[in-house]
């Protein structure tokens, strides 16, 4: 089973270099975690957009959802800014055929105490097991996106 992994940036992938910077989005995160995990699974990983889900465009949401229509492999990871990942998550809806799963993460993969690692870990899960359909798998949950929230004073996602 072969697994497409499409990194758009957001918190997994930032990097800071002190407490008084700025992030700067770096390489995707993702490829890190599951060799480090030391997972036995046919996957690759592809840098789509470095950018905090805040800042995308109605361009960066076309773009992602062209790229995964287009995609051949039918097992797809989004790993996605948490702000907006519902959003983007309700724009493939139409994509059929395909189990897409988006996550992602509160802290970035670099930090210790960050749930980047079990996140993944849920997600990789999931898109071998799920029907086809778009989920969001964050926070030990998989969520319909159409019908699911972030909840900021929480800092984790919660169906509506």
């Amino acid at each position: 089973m072969q697994i497409k992994i499409f990194a758009t940036g957001g918190t997994i992938d930032k990097v800071y270099y002190d407490k008084n910077s700025d992030f700067e989005v770096g390489e995707p995160q993702a490829e890190v975690i599951l060799h480090d995990s030391n997972v036995d699974l046919e996957f690759s990983v592809e840098s789509i957009l470095k950018k905090d889900s805040i800042d995308f465009t109605d361009e960066d949401r076309a773009m992602i959802h062209a790229k995964v229509a287009a995609e051949s492999a039918t097992r797809i990871i989004i790993t996605h800014g948490t702000d907006t990942m519902v959003n983007t998550a309700q724009l493939l809806a139409d994509i059929a055929g395909k189990t897409i799963v988006f996550t992602g993460s509160m802290l970035p993969a670099r930090f210790k105490d960050s749930d980047a690692v079990f996140n993944m870990g849920g997600a990789t899960m999931a898109v071998q097991i799920l029907p086809p359909g778009v989920y969001i798998v964050i926070n030990g949950r998989v969520f319909d996106p159409r019908i699911t929230k972030k909840n900021l004073q929480l800092k984790r996602f919660e169906a509506i």
